[in-house]
């Protein structure tokens, strides 16, 4: 069993330099994650299990029990990559020169402004995004820092490369599950794919059952693997705002396997320089930041923020530098070149993009123990509410298996996507693939509809509303 956050979190707090009341805004924000990844799991569960429960492939008792390991697996085996995606929302650079207190308000903002929408369409039923929520509430705190420090507050190029995400998802999963089921409904010669099933003890045959437990456990692990990564970085964004010198960066990424990078890269530059041309000026830049990454390395400790701090920055740089390097078309590079660069730039990225194993570990039971209660609201409507008809079982996996492949690969990129539109979406394409239009319950498409769209502008006017009320207390 995982030790609670608290306890793990105990040896740390000699790097808190805080009075007693932030202190206990920081336990509270734990709590918040915490619960904000509870209320993801249950929000979320019916995503996976709705399909497999309304086609009688699996009883409630097996399919949530079955759903939250997953969930739990696919958080613990998924990566940070999402997670850092998140975190570069927010002006994490501009944090650490402030006071704890501004990042105890953009972090309280952040969390309390998702878990009010989230809780708020899980008691109406509705299928909500909790992706599109916390970027709404991570834009409106950025905002509302904006507005009180002059700085940039939100990372535009990463909140559209992020909004273009969620939008473009729900956009695939109809069209890609309305084109599976034409295919289906005209290459398949399985009658009993197409059964819709009524009755307790009307259960499919024992393939389609596999077929469908197996894409409920697609679903369910790269839900965990997407959706779990946003709490790992949540909880990484509270770790940083307090204790900055040591959660800014790594310090488990020993000096010689950073001096390792440098030096090779190095080493590629200094024998590049001998007889570049057009690229020369490139190559100096990026030798004179590797030199000052060597000196600020040597400086860096676990206890003051400035130079960890610097440290963070200048390895970024370096990052930055190694990548247009690369796409520069005016250096020439040989395999081996290219190959050097690109292990040197995934190796110092892992000093920036980390999140701690027992970060993860209490993200991962969080989302698994929330996917085990709550789930019939949401699930009653993605299984009767969205068509005219019941679910029918050909219906139920092709929908998971788009839902499952579009998160997968979102996953993959880095990006964050919303598994309920995605899913939702997909039952929709289904069903008009199977009867046209008519099939599909005009209402409750109405209702998810309104939800997408009020999402982003409630959840950032919360954050601004919290931020700015926060900050009179804080």
């Amino acid at each position: 069993m995982y030790p609670s956050s608290i306890t793990i979190i105990l040896p740390f707090l000699g790097h808190l330099d805080m009075n007693g009341s932030l202190l206990i805004v920081f336990f509270f924000c734990i709590l918040a994650v915490i619960g904000f990844e509870f209320v993801n799991g249950f929000h979320d569960t019916a995503n996976a299990v709705a399909t497999v429960i309304y086609t009688k492939a699996l009883k409630p008792v097996y399919a949530i029990p079955w759903s939250g390991v997953w969930n739990f697996l696919g958080v613990a085996l998924g990566g940070v990559t999402v997670a850092m995606g998140i975190l570069k929302l927010v002006p994490l650079d501009k944090l650490m020169t402030l006071p704890v207190s501004v990042g105890a308000c953009l972090v309280l903002s952040v969390l309390l402004a998702s878990i009010i929408w989230n809780l708020g369409t899980w008691y109406l039923g509705i299928p909500c995004s909790s992706s599109h929520t916390m970027i709404g509430a991570m834009i409106g705190a950025g905002l509302a820092f904006t507005w009180y420090y002059n700085g940039p507050g939100v990372n535009w190029d990463k909140a559209g490369e992020i909004g273009s995400s969620l939008i473009l998802s729900p956009i695939v999963g109809f069209g890609a599950a309305a084109l599976l089921m034409l295919f289906l409904k005209h290459v398949t010669k399985s009658h009993a794919l197409f059964h819709i099933p009524s009755g307790e003890n009307d259960r499919p045959p024992i393939h389609i059952r596999l077929l469908l437990i197996t894409t409920c456990t697609l679903v369910s692990f790269f839900h965990g693997s997407n959706d779990g990564q946003k709490g790992v970085g949540l909880f990484m964004l509270i770790l940083i705002a307090f204790m900055p010198a040591r959660f800014a960066v790594n310090h488990a990424i020993s000096n010689d396997r950073v001096l390792k990078a440098l030096n090779q890269s190095e080493q590629v530059i200094t024998a590049k320089l001998n007889y570049a041309t057009n690229s020369k000026s490139v190559l100096m830049d990026l030798k004179a930041n590797i030199a000052r990454t060597k000196s600020s390395l040597a400086e860096k400790n676990e206890k003051e923020v400035a130079k960890t701090y610097r440290y963070r920055k200048q390895v970024e740089s370096v990052i930055t530098n190694v990548r247009s390097l690369l796409k520069d078309k005016k250096v020439t590079l040989s395999d081996k070149d290219k190959s050097t660069f690109t292990t040197a730039a995934n190796e110092l990225e892992q000093v920036t993009n980390f999140a701690p194993v027992w970060v993860i570990a209490i993200i991962s039971l969080s989302l698994g123990m929330g996917t085990m209660i709550g789930w019939k609201r949401i699930a009653v409507t993605i299984g009767e509410k969205i068509g005219n008809e019941h679910l029918n079982y050909a219906q139920g996996a092709t929908s998971e298996i788009v839902a499952a492949s579009t998160i997968g690969l979102s996953t993959a990129f880095g990006l964050p996507v919303s598994t309920t539109h995605v899913l939702s979406s997909g039952i929709a394409g289904a069903m008009v693939a199977s009867g046209g239009k008519g099939n599909l319950n005009n209402k409750t498409l109405k209702s998810i509809a309104l939800a997408w769209v009020l999402t982003l502008p409630v959840a950032i006017i919360l954050a601004v509303l919290l931020f700015m009320f926060f900050h009179l207390f804080i």
